[in-house]
């Protein structure tokens, strides 16, 4: 499945941005998703991740602790689009941002032999 990452921006401290994950496939549903996030100098890391589901509206989510509560993503199967709605953004959270889908939602978590990666999309914040 090939996955089109957008929605990335600069915004000030306390703002909000809207990333999309976009599949290229109708079995999208069957996948597990995640966000992953690089800063400059910095090892990739987990952000979220949500399980697949049948229904249009997708599994059960994941947060690392750092975006609990301020990140939440969702998913819209009809659209073959994974969303990670970042609220209350800090400086940190600057970073380039990529998604991930596999069938494994252990797999997504890891970070490891991923089926899909998505390109990067960049988010800077502002302070």
């Amino acid at each position: 499945v090939q996955l089109q990452a957008s929605g990335g921006g600069l915004v000030q401290a306390g703002g909000s941005l809207r990333l999309s994950c976009a599949a290229s496939r109708r079995t999208f549903s069957s996948y597990a998703v995640g966000w992953f996030r690089q800063a400059p100098g910095k090892e990739r890391e987990f952000v979220a991740a949500i399980n697949w589901s049948v229904d249009w509206s997708g599994g059960s989510t994941y947060y690392a602790d750092s975006v609990k509560g301020r990140f939440t993503i969702s998913r819209n199967n009809a659209k073959n689009t994974v969303y990670l709605e970042m609220n209350s953004l800090k400086p940190e959270d600057t970073a380039v941002y990529y998604c991930a889908a596999d069938r494994g939602l252990d797999t997504v978590v890891a970070g490891k032999s991923v089926t899909s990666w998505g390109q990067g999309t960049q988010v800077t914040v502002s302070s």
